[in-house]
């Protein structure tokens, strides 16, 4: 590919990416008065992989996202359910914001090239289905970002966003009636309502670091705590 063709692709990008990150950045501070702290926990270069709760929509990872992209320069991959690709509309928003379906090899081959990845263990069930009020994780019996961890040697930075389950909702009946279909089809059917202008904060917490000798296990045990921890202060 001539050198000038390749120039005009990057840059469209970057420039495609630069302008949906800063209106989502607008979007988070008009109707979220959005903030975050820790920012200067994410790494300037080199990879980090980034853990997070999952909020009933995701609208903190979008702001995340475009805080990187805006004040560290950054580009934060993401790992998204796959039935957000099937989603009208939305292939290219995931190509433009580095969103990828991926498996353990994916995040690990991410990481090594030196990228930002951001994961929600609890994926659509946490989403779903979590307790609203104590913001329960839902993580079960999940190894795979820890395999990742291991198999990439990066560190930790545990995420969580106060009130990312108060501007999208969904109903006590609607989590009884829907977690069991759920638990059989893996069809994310659940009513959410809201869009409430509820003040949402990130917290990005100190890194954690792991020995290459460290299980499965220990790494998921570790970040859940830490993980609890951000949501027991914050």
């Amino acid at each position: 590919m001539p050198s000038f063709i390749f120039y005009y692709a990057s840059s469209y990008w970057d420039g495609a990416r630069t302008s949906i990150a800063s209106f989502w950045d607008g979007v988070g501070l008009f109707w979220h008065g959005y903030e975050i702290t820790g920012l200067e926990n994410l790494p300037e270069e080199g990879p980090a992989l980034i853990v997070t709760y999952h909020g009933t929509l995701p609208l903190d990872l979008y702001y995340v996202i475009s805080k990187g992209i805006l004040f560290k320069k950054r580009t934060i991959h993401c790992v998204a359910d796959k039935f957000v690709f099937k989603i009208p509309g939305w292939g290219k928003m995931c190509k433009v914001f580095g969103m990828t379906p991926g498996t353990v090899d994916d995040c690990i081959k991410t990481l090594k090239d030196g990228h930002l990845l951001i994961i929600a263990p609890g994926g659509v069930r946490e989403a779903l289905f979590s307790n609203p009020v104590n913001y329960e994780t839902i993580w079960g019996n999940r190894l795979g970002f820890a395999k990742v961890v291991i198999g990439a040697d990066v560190p930790v930075i545990p995420m969580f966003t106060e009130n990312c389950r108060d501007a999208f909702r969904t109903p006590r009946w609607g989590r009884r009636l829907f977690r069991p279909l759920y638990e059989k089809t893996r069809l994310p059917l659940c009513p959410i309502y809201g869009g409430f202008p509820v003040k949402m904060i990130t917290h990005l917490g100190k890194p954690l670091k792991f020995s290459l000798n460290s299980t499965p296990e220990e790494v998921k045990n570790q970040v859940e705590t830490a993980g609890t921890f951000l949501m027991n202060v914050f």
